[in-house]
């Protein structure tokens, strides 16, 4: 699986979203980059976000967010081998 360019922005505009309220969202303002409006307007397409700029994120963008939160939880975790056995 390779992630392209334009998967990691849709996952950083994800990655955005504060998942403790569902009363906040996000703007994504004109002089944003490209890319980034580009990605903001695939997650409206994909039914994650409710606005073409961003807004508020739907049931399947929270669950989205969700994992993508677990994700980044299990990715920046130390692991600890037990030597012992």
């Amino acid at each position: 699986m390779k992630l392209s360019n334009d998967l990691v922005n849709e996952l950083t505009l994800l990655s955005q979203f504060r998942l403790s309220s569902t009363l906040e969202g996000i703007k994504v303002h004109g002089d944003a980059s490209e890319s980034i409006q580009q990605a903001a307007n695939r997650l409206f397409e994909k039914g994650l976000v409710t606005r073409l700029d961003g807004g508020y994120l739907t049931d399947l963008g929270k669950d989205a967010a969700e994992h993508l939160d677990n994700l980044y939880s299990i990715l920046t975790t130390p692991v600890t081998l037990d030597t012992t056995s």
